[in-house]
């Protein structure tokens, strides 16, 4: 990994926290729309330095440090600064005890994964605990949701969708709570690099990105929100799959062939 600075990546990465930087001037000024707007365009942005770097293979130690610092202010930082004002202050020190929790446990899944990223280990098709982008996602685009519905914006929404958001609005500490615990956890979630949904021959990776399209194109505020909350429970949903795996691992048995050669077997523990 080099140790000096790449321009290209570097910049983009500046992009990424300018975006924060102005998220959280936004939600100074109550314009909560653009606050939030701004964090779910830094998530695109911080995915895309990532292979800019990648396929012009200019990572380095430098870049893994300053997108980590941008993505501490876009996705620690101005969500937590967000959902603050907007409602967290109304609950006094507990509130701001929350926000800074969620600040915390950003800083320390980041710095836990720039220490992972300097041991150059083999890359796992999955982190360690919820990524800050996907924290930060979720809350800006529950605050677009809240926005459309407080303000009686005119949008094409989910209905039953948005019959949630005063629940959402009145959970929201928890949810904060939980996203900060979940962020230094040790569940699973995907890193989406080594998916074979992905993949270009695949029939299902193209109609699954059809279907993705279209929906963001129908109701976009609602469909933000779905994937978002979807890629937060896909820990969750590892977790329970690799514990029944644990639990009923899958054996291996020889069989003795009518010429004396064998060949091993598995099968599920339990099952005949």
């Amino acid at each position: 990994m080099r140790s000096g600075i790449i321009v290209l990546p570097s910049m983009i990465t500046a992009v990424n926290m300018a975006l924060g930087f102005y998220g959280i001037t936004a939600s100074i000024d109550g314009n909560w729309s653009a606050a939030a707007w701004c964090t779910i365009a830094s998530v695109f942005v911080d995915i895309f330095d990532g292979r800019v770097a990648r396929w012009t293979n200019t990572t380095s130690k430098f870049g893994v440090e300053f997108d980590s610092l941008a993505d501490w202010i876009s996705f620690g930082i101005a969500p937590a600064f967000m959902v603050y004002l907007l409602l967290l202050r109304d609950y006094g020190r507990l509130g701001l005890a929350i926000s800074f929790l969620y600040v915390l446990c950003a800083a320390i899944r980041l710095a836990k994964f720039n220490i992972k990223s300097f041991k150059e280990e083999e890359p796992t098709p999955y982190f360690v605990g919820l990524p800050s982008p996907a924290a930060g996602g979720i809350l800006a685009s529950f605050v677009i949701l809240y926005d459309i519905w407080a303000e009686d914006r005119r949008a094409r929404t989910i209905r039953i969708l948005m019959k949630q958001v005063p629940v959402f609005f009145h959970v929201l500490p928890g949810i904060v709570f939980i996203l900060a615990l979940l962020m230094v956890s040790g569940l699973r979630y995907s890193s989406l690099k080594k998916m074979s949904l992905l993949k270009p021959r695949s029939a299902r990776a193209f109609l699954i990105m059809i279907m993705a399209c279209l929906m963001v194109y129908v109701y976009p505020q609602n469909t933000i929100f779905i994937l978002f909350a979807g890629y937060i429970l896909s820990g969750f949903l590892e977790y329970v799959v690799r514990l029944y795996r644990i639990k009923h691992p899958i054996k291996e048995f020889e069989i003795k062939t009518p010429e004396g050669s064998s060949y091993e077997v598995k099968r599920k523990e339990g099952l005949g």
